[in-house]
């Protein structure tokens, strides 16, 4: 039987990956606007009205609905489904997905514990374990393994947007604005910590080649992605020439995916008014949202399987 994949929106894929998916969309709201993300608004639109608005998006989950959608399409091609969302800790959208495969048969739901690249590195590695003659339901079986071996690291540029979202005070993020802090952050099963504060994009970078370096190195005979989010691509160019030693030789080119790629996802930037960035009060350096790409800010992503440790990173 044939298998398709099914993601939904936030999921972050190259070109030729992206076009082998079905994509169930989130909701983009900018106060009483409504958009479907990949449908009625695109990254263009949504990062200039990002910095046009007065109020901060927020996301909701995708429905069961939406999904049923997708599951009947399989269903009447003849096909088994395996469904890959972002993690259940950030949203809603893996229950909607659990919700409405309850009356199909030969659908598997993995919760990705991540978002981003991380659900793009679980996509890449579901079609090669299918291209390699495995069933469905052994995908999944894999895929939850793999799943754990997943970690992201990311530099943020700046804390403009946890001010607005009445995350840090103003003194603070003033403070942090004159010192050109720039946090370091770590995605591990679901969850985000913060790593470390950077003073300056060099030194940011510097800290993401370390943690690389921490690890063990990279197997790139795995899946490697490189990627950012913003109006500029100046801190993602800095980051693959200050992390040449890590690459070079070793790829002919980098794969890429960034804000001037429309394949780049937004959504999930907030979902239910939960900022991707939010600290809540008990959980001082574990944040409940990924790393708000829809706050403007710039992300370096760097996406490899670590040898020694054999996790995943994303930085």
């Amino acid at each position: 039987m044939k298998t398709r994949i099914i993601v939904d929106s936030t999921a972050d894929l190259v070109p030729e990956i992206k076009a082998r998916v079905s994509t169930v969309p989130l909701t983009v709201h900018f106060g009483q606007e409504e958009y479907i993300d990949g449908v009625t608004i695109d990254n263009k639109t949504f990062y200039e009205k990002l910095i046009e608005s007065d109020v901060l998006p927020t996301t909701s989950q995708a429905t069961p609905d939406a999904f049923i959608k997708e599951f009947e399409k399989a269903r009447q091609a003849g096909e088994s489904a395996v469904v890959i969302t972002l993690a259940s800790k950030f949203s809603g959208t893996y229950q909607s997905a659990m919700i409405a495969a309850a009356d199909y048969e030969n659908i598997f739901i993995v919760d990705g514990t991540s978002a981003a690249m991380g659900t793009g590195i679980l996509v890449e590695l579901a079609f090669r374990l299918l291209d390699a003659g495995m069933t469905a339901e052994e995908t999944a079986q894999v895929l939850e393994e793999e799943k754990k071996k997943i970690v992201v690291v990311a530099l943020v540029d700046t804390l403009e947007y946890l001010k607005r979202g009445g995350r840090i005070s103003k003194t603070a993020a003033f403070a942090g604005g004159v010192l050109n802090i720039k946090p370091v952050l770590s995605v591990i099963d679901g969850e985000i910590h913060l790593l470390g504060k950077a003073r300056g994009s060099k030194m940011g970078n510097n800290l993401l080649v370390q943690e690389i370096d921490k690890a063990g190195g990279i197997d790139f005979s795995r899946p490697v992605l490189l990627g950012y989010s913003g109006i500029s691509d100046a801190l993602l160019l800095k980051y693959i020439e200050d992390s040449r030693h890590i690459w070079e030789g070793k790829l002919k080119e980098i794969p890429q995916i960034g804000f001037f790629d429309t394949e780049f996802s937004f959504p999930a930037v907030m979902e239910d008014g939960q900022e991707w960035m939010a600290i809540k009060p008990n959980e001082i350096e574990t944040m409940r949202q990924p790393i708000a790409r829809a706050a403007g800010q710039v992300v370096v992503e760097f996406a490899a399987d670590v040898i020694n440790s054999g996790r995943v990173v994303y930085i």
